[in-house]
């Protein structure tokens, strides 16, 4: 990935930026919803809210309840948790 943090902290802080710019675009486009630049900047930020959320699993496990990939094993109990200061 091009120029993402690697670290835990950074991944999160990055995730959370783009997370809450998707939100904010989304609003918009509920009152907006032919507007093609606002379309093409939500579709672009998911793509990469989708790769930093893909990297930040593979290196460090899920990051909600609903992203655990183990058919064998319950993964969210590991810690720690995003929000835990260890995490960080």
């Amino acid at each position: 990935m091009e120029n993402y943090p690697v670290d835990r902290a950074g991944l999160l802080r990055r995730i959370q930026a783009e997370d809450f710019a998707l939100y904010e675009v989304a609003l918009y486009l509920d009152a907006y919803p032919t507007n093609k630049k606002a379309l093409a900047f939500y579709k672009e930020h998911k793509a990469i809210l989708e790769a930093l959320k893909a990297a930040y699993m593979q290196k460090y496990g899920p990051l909600t309840i609903y992203d655990n990939t183990s058919s064998t094993e319950w993964q969210w109990y590991r810690g720690p948790w995003p929000w835990e200061k260890e995490a960080n």
